[in-house]
């Protein structure tokens, strides 16, 4: 007995040293101690995002951490994210599995989660040609203006008596639901028969419930032995938010499933400009190749579009009129271009965007401090590559931490304060891998047009017809811990009509 234990202790002394020299060996990026089994997971809290740009201001712009079992690599520079998008895009091109992503992405069909290759590239095809490409953008513009001037509606007949206290968030989400499920199912998700009442806030409650949980990675996910064991019940808990998610999905396709047999013309029709929505597409394209697009791929798309498309627009919109409103000059100044160049004899358009630079630096600014994903979406290496010239394995998990860079001293002056006219002298699309807020390389979200054409939309429009004010002496601008980066508190606005607008709100 005691030669087994003298054995068993020479063993694992031999292993530790192996892990050592090999460890030293590899030159791996900068990194601090790490516990047995848990690694460096002690190190975070949340928000994660503001607990890793700590840790990155200790040990520089790239961090090499191990999340339990998995190993990480963070970054917060723009030529280390370059350097990782660029010569290494392919290395990196991948996402890393999860326990929510066995139960959200219908076997990783869904766009956002695909494993890089034949899969990835022929749903990115349809994304970007069905729904993203300029020529989509158009088809569904008259969409996000009528959606826009509902809205305006109902805050007109809200504040005829004057002032009116709104609950923005709501209001926010009202408007990014409603503009995606007509894009996605033909259909307002809220009607206007059911306006300010009880139904209206269930609905919306429900489907946030139901969609706008943002999950990527858990505990579960790092040391594996937990989803074993069930801990916590956090598999179970996802997958009856999948089983929900599926639920809707399929009512939603069998509703217009039923539409299409109600309308054979529609379903005959090869003519894109037919397809009454992305479903009827999906449908159609299902029709001619049932081996590609499977009951699995039709409903990811769908899902992504909800995931990706409603609450991260929703909240970019919150923060900008937060923003505003904590900053009146700014807000003044914005107001002051829409009335010089749109006037008060009509509504704005998208074609006056173009005629609005501030508006456009107001939305740069505002996804500057609150991107919508503050440290992006995972990737995963494929091979071992070298960033920074460091040897990464195959297999880390590579977070780029955008809420850092958007922040550093080093990159940007006065980087914590709301400063919309830095982006007058260089525009955003020429900031490169300092502005990230929609991810880089080839896997960077290709809604990031429709995302800013929504917002901006949205926010001249209202900036236009009404006069805004905070609810109490300062408006709270804690960020609340989420994937997605929300208001901690919902933004509560009083609301006055500026100008009698009464015969353009009455426009369809």
């Amino acid at each position: 007995m005691e030669t087994w234990c003298y054995n068993l202790a020479l063993l694992f002394f031999i292993f530790l040293v192996t892990k050592v020299v090999l460890r030293h060996k590899q030159n791996l990026p900068p990194r601090p101690f790490a516990f047995p089994v848990i690694g460096h997971l002690h190190l975070l809290a949340q928000p994660l995002y503001q607990s890793l740009q700590l840790l990155l201001s200790r040990y520089g712009p790239i961090l090499f951490l191990k999340l339990g079992s998995k190993p990480a690599l963070i970054v917060s520079s723009p030529s280390l994210a370059e350097e990782c998008f660029t010569q290494n895009d392919v290395a990196f091109a991948n996402r890393p599995k999860s326990v929510a992503g066995d139960h959200f992405t219908y076997d990783y069909t869904a766009f956002l989660w695909a494993p890089y290759g034949d899969l990835w590239r022929n749903l990115r095809r349809f994304t970007v040609k069905e729904i993203l490409s300029t020529k989509g953008l158009q088809k569904h513009s008259s969409i996000r203006r009528e959606e826009v001037r509902y809205l305006v509606r109902r805050l007109f007949k809200a504040s005829m008596g004057g002032t009116c206290e709104v609950d923005f968030k709501f209001m926010c989400s009202l408007l990014t639901v409603n503009i995606i499920m007509r894009v996605v199912a033909g259909n307002r998700y809220v009607d206007e028969e059911i306006a300010a009442s009880e139904v209206e806030n269930q609905l919306i409650q429900n489907f946030r419930s139901t969609f706008f949980p943002a999950v990527t990675m858990t505990i579960c996910d790092f040391i594996p032995i937990l989803r074993l064991i069930g801990y916590g019940g956090i598999e179970k808990k996802l997958a009856n938010l999948g089983k929900l998610r599926d639920e809707f999905l399929r009512n939603l396709i069998d509703d217009v499933q039923r539409n299409r047999t109600l309308c054979p013309e529609t379903e005959s029709s090869s003519d894109e400009e037919k397809y009454s929505s992305i479903i009827d597409a999906l449908l159609s394209l299902q029709k001619s190749e049932p081996e590609f697009y499977t009951d699995q791929v039709v409903k990811s798309t769908i899902l992504v579009a909800f995931v990706a498309g409603t609450d991260t627009s929703a909240s970019a919109l919150e923060w900008a009129m937060a923003l505003l409103l904590k900053h009146p000059e700014s807000y003044k100044k914005l107001q002051a271009e829409i009335d010089a160049q749109v006037g008060h004899e009509r509504l704005l358009n998208e074609s006056d965007l173009d005629k609005l630079p501030y508006l456009k630096c107001v939305i740069n600014e505002t996804l500057r401090l609150y991107p919508p994903a503050p440290l992006l979406l995972p990737h995963m290496s494929s091979e071992t590559c070298k960033v920074g010239g460091y040897e990464i394995p195959g297999g880390t998990t590579l977070i780029v931490n955008a809420w850092a860079m958007h922040r550093d001293p080093r990159i940007w002056d006065n980087p914590n304060e709301f400063m919309p006219e830095r982006f007058e002298t260089v525009p955003a699309e020429r900031e490169g891998f300092k502005f990230v807020p929609f991810g880089v390389g080839r896997r960077a979200c290709p809604g990031a047009s429709m995302a800013t054409l929504m917002i901006s939309l949205a926010l001249g429009t209202l900036i236009q017809c009404f006069e805004w004010a905070k609810v109490g002496p300062d408006v709270d601008m804690s960020p609340a811990s989420a994937v997605t980066l929300h208001k901690e508190k919902p933004l509560k606005v009083l609301c006055s009509l500026r100008q009698n607008l009464v015969k353009h709100l009455s426009l369809d």
